[in-house]
């Protein structure tokens, strides 16, 4: 197929395997104030939510369960965690590495993580330089994920109309904002989060097509 005008690629579950760690984490320390779900659950609810929405969630979550609010010191725990274990375990997603050098069109990372770690864990997996400058977290715009501004900041910053863009996503949360730019959706299953259920669901959220690796993208787009 024709490369599209431009790919943009979420960042943790696509470009880097870091969801696996950062899930533990997070369900560790949820499961300590009273706060357990089911893996399909989580991933559907929580996955590519920006921090400020997520603990906003999880906020309202444990005020029904229990009455109560999370404990103040709940995201530093979890981000301190996430980070430590973000240091000794990262890796990019396999197979990333060989797709970015057959994709001709251009390309950005759209993603929830903050700027800082956002950088952290593409230089730390070697993928910084062939993404930079066009690297681009939630943070810049009012709305997080599954809202569409973070997508339509990456186009307008790339200069490419949102209906000729395709975005790499994971997650229903991701895969939905992507949807409401205007945008095509590819679901991608090829990280170590993915649990049997996900394509499905990532098709539920609008994705045209659900890759299980990125050699299927790069097939996709040398045919």
């Amino acid at each position: 197929m024709p490369q599209p005008a431009a790919l943009i690629f979420d960042c943790d579950g696509v470009l880097v395997d870091s969801e696996t760690i950062v899930m533990r984490v997070e369900k560790d320390l949820l499961a300590d104030v009273g706060l357990e779900f089911e893996a399909a659950e989580y991933a559907t609810r929580f996955t590519g939510l920006s921090y400020d929405d997520y603990f906003a969630a999880l906020d309202a979550e444990r005020r029904a369960r229990t009455g109560e609010s999370l404990p103040r010191d709940l995201y530093e725990r979890i981000k301190d965690a996430s980070v430590v274990a973000m240091e000794r375990d990262l890796e990019a997603v396999p197979g990333i590495a060989e797709l970015v050098t057959v994709v001709s069109a251009p390309t950005a990372v759209a993603s929830s993580s903050f700027p800082a770690s956002l950088d952290m864990k593409l230089k730390k997996t070697g993928l910084y330089d062939r993404f930079t400058p066009h690297i681009y977290s939630t943070k810049l715009v009012p709305n997080g994920k599954p809202a569409p501004d973070i997508f339509l900041y990456a186009a307008e910053r790339l200069g490419i109309a949102p209906t000729d863009c395709v975005v790499v996503e994971d997650s229903v949360n991701g895969i939905r904002a992507a949807r409401a730019a205007g945008m095509t959706a590819w679901g991608f299953t090829g990280a170590g989060h993915a649990d049997p259920g996900l394509a499905e669901r990532l098709t539920a959220a609008g994705a045209k097509t659900v890759f299980d690796s990125h050699a299927a993208i790069a097939l996709r787009l040398q045919e």
